[in-house]
């Protein structure tokens, strides 16, 4: 049997996943990272886009995670995060929707300029992911 991990996917409302994995790989804050066994500790910032992981019988899972934080220490992959979408439930024309909001809204200061920069990349990740089921 090939070693594994143990995957804790957790947002501010619920523990979505608990479950025993062989891979994952997502999106950090500066870049793509792939995990598998035997990984060094570390903690890394995560990014919006997709994580990925594929499961002990072999299927890989997609979702969509907003921003957060990944540990790896031992064979736990802890992974908080804002929000977590199954790739399958992402709506396109939704994502296009939020795009736009946030190009058209009108920033003063760099809290708000940073704000507005930081809803476009969600909606730009979240709008590529839903392209790709």
């Amino acid at each position: 049997m090939a070693q594994e991990f143990r995957l804790l996917l957790v947002t501010p409302e619920t523990t979505l996943l608990d479950q025993p994995i062989q891979s994952l790989r997502c999106t950090l804050y500066d870049g793509q990272i792939g995990i598998l066994p035997g990984r060094m500790p570390m903690v890394g910032r995560l990014g919006y886009g997709e994580l990925v992981f594929e499961a002990t019988d072999g299927k890989e899972e997609r979702y969509f995670v907003d921003g957060g934080f990944l540990q790896v220490k031992g064979s736990v992959i802890s992974v908080l995060t804002e929000q977590a979408i199954p790739a399958g439930k992402l709506n396109a024309a939704d994502a296009e929707k939020m795009l736009e909001e946030a190009l058209d809204r009108t920033a003063v200061g760099d809290e708000q300029c940073q704000a507005r920069q930081r809803d476009q990349d969600r909606a730009r990740a979240m709008l590529a992911l839903a392209h790709q089921k």
